[in-house]
Parts: structure tokens; C-alpha cells; sequence
């Protein structure tokens, strides 16, 4: 994993990472779609002016460097908090690619400590 979460011993794998933003508070997930991004509990599709990318983290394979992912922490305007996954590079899925080029609201979180959310 390139970025970790506050603490990169033990936030190793994309699975781990999931599972701090549940306990967080990130328990929807996403998915892009034609209109917009979609949250699976809820099913509203969001725009991108409707969703804030509150933080967003890089994986990559061990074994195989064509194996990677992107795991981006969303907040939306109606309050929904989840999470989008998508693989990175030739393999993106250019739905997710095209949405986050027209999010507006896009941080990277570093807390004083050093620490991501």
C-alpha cells in the first residue's frame, strides 16, 4: 500500500483500510454509473457536485504491479459516507475515472499527528 491509515503497520492491505473507514463511518458503497455515482444501500445517484472525495488511498500488488487499486473515502451532500473502489491505471473502469475528474472536492487528509482519516 502506498498510503496508509494512522497506522501503516497495521493498514497493509485494501481490506484493512475498508474495514477503519467502517468503523468510521464510510459503510456505503458506491458504484459509477452512467448518471453519476450510485450508493448501493440507498440507490440515489449523486453528481459530482454532490460528493466530496474526503480522502482517497493507492494499492498496489505484490506480485504483480498491474494489480492495484484506488480506494476513495466519499461524503455525499445528503450526508451518506462510503466508499468507491476502482483498479488503477489501464485497468480503471473509465465510469469511475470520468466522475472523479469532475469532483470538485477532492482532499487529501493528513492530521497534524501524521495521520489519515
Amino acid at each position: 500500500m502506498i498510503d496508509s491509515v494512522n497506522n501503516p503497520d497495521q493498514m497493509n492491505t485494501l481490506t484493512e483500510c475498508l474495514q477503519r473507514l467502517n468503523s468510521l463511518g464510510f459503510r456505503v458503497q458506491f458504484k459509477a454509473v452512467e448518471k453519476g455515482l450510485k450508493s448501493l444501500t440507498t440507490e440515489q445517484i449523486y453528481t459530482p457536485k454532490q460528493v466530496h472525495i474526503v480522502n482517497f488511498y493507492r494499492f498496489e500488488g505484490e506480485s504483480n504491479p498491474s494489480d492495484s487499486a484506488i480506494l476513495y473515502a466519499i461524503s455525499t451532500s445528503s450526508g451518506e459516507r462510503g466508499s468507491l473502489i476502482d483498479a488503477y491505471g489501464s485497468e480503471s473502469d473509465p465510469l469511475v475515472a470520468d466522475f472523479i475528474k469532475q469532483v470538485e472536492d477532492i482532499h487529501k487528509q493528513v492530521h497534524a499527528s501524521g495521520n489519515q482519516i
